[in-house]
């Protein structure tokens, strides 16, 4: 896994200051149906680190690997969560059908393989 992007920003709430970190990874999906063919893929992780008066509270992570082949796509995602400071707790809930409707992708991009 590798980190493409890394979308920052701290809120405070109640003496307790928020560090978020939305970050774009990179991985590989592998269909060991289809000869072991291992396709890029990009995925949203966020992390968030609570601190009250510089010592670390609380951290709070959550992941998904695989959303699409398209890093455009994951990164409007991973902006939209930015956007409206979305929780590690939440990132399933929000994204569920997102994730959903880009599993297609995967398909696209193996008929291209296939066709060429």
């Amino acid at each position: 896994m590798l980190v493409v992007e890394n979308l920052c920003r701290k809120e405070n709430y109640e003496g307790i200051e928020c560090n978020y970190a939305y970050r774009v990874i990179k991985d590989k999906v592998t269909f060991s149906e289809i000869d072991k063919l291992e396709i890029q893929s990009y995925g949203i992780e966020i992390e968030r680190q609570d601190t009250v008066k510089g010592e670390i509270v609380k951290i709070e992570r959550d992941c998904v690997k695989c959303i699409s082949p398209h890093r455009h796509k994951v990164h409007n995602l991973a902006k939209m969560l930015y956007n409206n400071i979305v929780s590690p707790y939440h990132l399933l809930d929000v994204l569920g059908e997102y994730i959903d409707s880009y599993i297609t992708d995967f398909d696209e991009v193996l008929k291209e393989i296939y066709i060429c």
